[in-house]
């Protein structure tokens, strides 16, 4: 069983600031562009791209909140690599639903690799 708490990864640390960032930077683009990207994708209601980038924000804040803390808690990173999982698989739901055009796809599938 992995202790709560860990100094040992320096990797760890650097992936969770990477994963912050990206995902700070992403949810400020969808936040400050969201009509400009709903129209892009195909769908109707920009205010869905804004909460997903609202979302982003608070996801971020909580990477490097953990990121930054001189023991990273492991619980807290295993729930951000499900978090990002989940975001990969629910991509894929949606891009296999269809309900985005081909931009909307590409968009979609870029962001989640």
């Amino acid at each position: 069983c992995l202790p709560s708490y860990t100094k040992e990864s320096k990797l760890l640390h650097a992936a969770l600031k990477g994963n912050g960032t990206f995902s700070c930077v992403c949810g400020i683009a969808f936040i400050a562009t969201a009509k400009p990207i709903a129209e892009f994708i195909g769908i109707d209601y920009p205010w869905v791209i804004a909460a997903v980038g609202a979302s982003l924000l608070t996801f971020s804040c909580a990477l490097f909140i953990n990121a930054f803390r001189a023991d990273v808690n492991i619980l807290e990173a295993r729930i951000a690599i499900t978090l990002d999982f989940l975001w990969v698989v629910g991509s894929g739901i949606l891009i296999a639903l269809g309900i985005l055009n081909t931009g909307g796809n590409w968009g979609t599938a870029v962001v989640a690799d």
